[in-house]
């Protein structure tokens, strides 16, 4: 299983990072190792303006960024298309590895996209009785406010589930980028 750092879960110090690691990042030119990113790009459920979306994938572009976390992005039908061409417009600009993240299973015309989807986000209580209807094998699974002794099971909850990559963390969703949240760690312990 995969391992995708959220804004909100940042790795802490002590946390291996290995090649199959990404870290999200909020803001351009604020890179903080040499590792794997992908740049942050709130969708706003699909109420931000293409432009905005558009100047957001050009300065990530510009940042060096390998790729686009889309966050809070919408999962019904209707903002297939505005998702689908801010995707065509990152892979023209180079940025190829996308993570699309609505937090919730979506429509299904979203996986003709060729992106990565989160499926789940929420709190580990919501987690525990999620049933998991609408996600597939491999889709990503955000898991934030484990209890701490909980975290390997967390993990090994996500891998049963079919997790492809994730991560659970005792953080709150609500934790700064620069605070460098501790607990956060890799699915797959």
């Amino acid at each position: 299983m995969k391992t995708l750092f959220p804004p909100y879960a940042h790795p802490s110090p002590g946390v291996p990072l290995d090649g199959d690691t990404w870290i999200v990042r909020d803001v351009p030119g604020e890179r903080r190792s040499l590792h794997q990113s992908l740049g942050r790009i709130d969708l706003d459920w699909g109420s931000r303006s293409l432009a905005d979306v558009l100047a957001d994938v050009d300065a990530w572009r510009e940042d060096g960024a390998e790729g686009l976390f889309l966050d809070r992005a919408p999962a019904g039908s209707g903002g297939v298309g505005p998702v689908a061409l801010t995707v065509r417009l990152a892979a023209r600009r180079g940025l190829h590895r996308v993570v699309l993240n609505p937090g919730v299973p979506t429509h299904p015309l979203y996986r003709d996209l060729g992106v990565r989807i989160c499926t789940f986000e929420g709190p580990w209580s919501s987690y525990q009785s999620w049933d998991g209807d609408g996600s597939r094998p491999g889709d990503g699974h955000l898991v934030h406010g484990v209890p701490t002794p909980l975290l390997t099971a967390a993990r090994r909850l996500m891998g049963r589930r079919g997790a492809g990559f994730g991560v659970a963390t005792d953080a709150s969703p609500y934790v700064s980028a620069g605070s460098y949240a501790g607990g956060a760690g890799s699915a797959d312990s």
